[in-house]
């Protein structure tokens, strides 16, 4: 088998490789929610992985999700993109779902897990609403015959620096779309679920280390770390495994289209000097929705760049 290839992104504004320490993000603003095909490049890695020169790989997977189903929401951009590629490229169809401002980036992951030879089902639906919670995953049980993993990436953020600057809608929102919609699609999914089934939930770095500019995200973030082990003790004696990630500054849509021209100066200060890509975090999600974690219920994996927590 010939090498992989090894590839160099053009420069942003640092680093020639995204995956080097002093890499920086181009400073751009769109409108939300955001489109990935919108971004500046360097665009956010989906399937590389850094290697251990800065350089990038393609990753390597192993059939560690061979027949697997999976419903992944906010599946069109980002990490739900990263996840739902990587899942095509060890085995696994998926449901993404996404908003329907969202569908000509859908449409791009879609190509992309074809390309790795599983199915894309898409969906373009507002999870803040139950009953169209219930709608995704009826949907998934009729294109896919079953749902293994369910994984709850989708969120809403907008910067803000004061509690009286937060106004009731935006804090409504952000729980409805943040939370809200993680308890509807775990309680929908969790009866056509068995033994070996997963829920891996999104979080984020921000609810341990307390950011005052995102009080509702951050807010919400840290229900779904509690939520995620609460869930993993109900449902741990089924065989059905709970678990989260908590991403720290990862390069997806969600940073240009609601973060402030400061906040995005400052997005490689953690300890490896560097922003994290989706693809980085997608790797994440395939440990947890594998057997490599059978032995992981309840417990928060930290992609976060070295930034030290508890917990």
């Amino acid at each position: 088998m010939p090498p992989i290839a090894q590839y160099t992104e053009r420069p942003a504004s640092g680093s020639k490789s995204q995956f080097q320490a002093g890499h920086k993000i181009p400073i751009q603003h769109l409108e939300k929610p955001g489109l990935q095909s919108d971004m500046d490049d360097p665009k956010p890695c989906s399937t590389h992985i850094p290697t251990e020169d800065g350089g990038y790989q393609t990753y390597k997977a192993a059939g560690k999700l061979e027949g697997k189903r999976a419903i992944i929401t906010g599946g069109d951009s980002g990490i739900g993109r990263a996840t739902a590629i990587l899942f095509a490229m060890e085995g696994a169809s998926s449901l993404i779902v996404y908003l329907p401002s969202e569908e000509s980036d859908a449409q791009e992951t879609k190509k992309r897990v074809e390309e790795a030879g599983q199915q894309c089902h898409l969906m373009a639906i507002d999870i803040r609403k139950k009953e169209n919670c219930k709608k995704i995953v009826d949907t998934a049980l009729q294109k896919m015959g079953g749902v293994e993993i369910l994984v709850n990436n989708a969120a809403f953020q907008d910067m803000l620096s004061d509690i009286s600057e937060l106004d009731e809608e935006q804090w409504e929102k952000t729980f409805d779309t943040n939370i809200h919609s993680f308890f509807y699609l775990s309680k929908y999914s969790l009866p056509h679920m068995k033994q070996g089934s997963t829920i891996i939930n999104c979080s984020s770095v921000n609810p341990y280390i307390g950011r005052g500019d995102l009080l509702d995200y951050t807010s919400t973030k840290g229900a779904i770390v509690a939520f995620t082990r609460a869930l993993s003790n109900q449902q741990v004696k089924k065989g059905i495994r709970v678990n989260c990630v908590c991403p720290g500054p990862i390069w997806t849509p969600l940073i240009p289209s609601t973060m402030q021209t400061s906040a995005m100066e400052q997005f490689h200060s953690v300890p490896i000097g560097r922003p994290g890509q989706p693809s980085e975090v997608g790797t994440c999600f395939v440990f947890l929705a594998s057997q490599d974690s059978s032995y992981i219920s309840g417990q928060c994996l930290h992609p976060n760049g070295g930034i030290m927590v508890n917990g």
